[in-house]
């Protein structure tokens, strides 16, 4: 969620959020991501599952566990592809994320199969879409954090 201008308000809310995020790749090279919309910009996005890292916590304990949480999904082949830094504004609020990026398997196969999957984050269900690589190469929709489509197509 970038954004082209970080003049951000007087008074808000300033602090950062950490987090660790997984890529999944399915084998025809679609990516498992969460759809979002910011009704600001009236822009559709998607990012990776995962979520934020509780004091205490390693980034990849976190990325571990919040696939269980949202898919009851466990990882295997889990690996650091990188960091990010995401300065951004959403539903006009500004925001600031470090994130740890890294790429997985699912080692249930059945998850690969159809488009839509279930998740569900504190017993609020969400759907999460495997995505075609093209969307983002077309400019449909971006994929963030800012930098991970550049990054894939390297």
């Amino acid at each position: 969620m970038p954004d082209e201008e970080h003049n951000w308000a007087e008074g808000a809310p300033q602090y950062i959020r950490p987090l660790a995020l997984v890529l999944v790749r399915r084998d025809d090279g679609a990516i498992l991501a969460a759809p979002g919309y910011d009704i600001v910009k009236k822009q559709r996005f998607y990012r990776p599952l995962g979520g934020g890292i509780e004091f205490g916590e390693r980034a990849e304990d976190a990325a571990r566990r919040e696939l269980q949480e949202e898919l009851g999904a466990e990882l295997t082949d889990l690996r650091l592809l990188g960091t990010f830094e995401n300065l951004f504004t959403y539903q006009g609020q500004p925001g600031h994320e470090l994130i740890w990026l890294y790429e997985a398997r699912l080692t249930d196969q059945s998850l690969y199969e159809g488009d839509v999957l279930t998740a569900d984050e504190f017993g609020s269900k969400f759907e999460v879409h495997w995505v075609p690589f093209e969307t983002f190469m077309r400019g449909e929709a971006p994929l963030y954090p800012d930098g991970l489509f550049d990054l894939l197509q390297s």
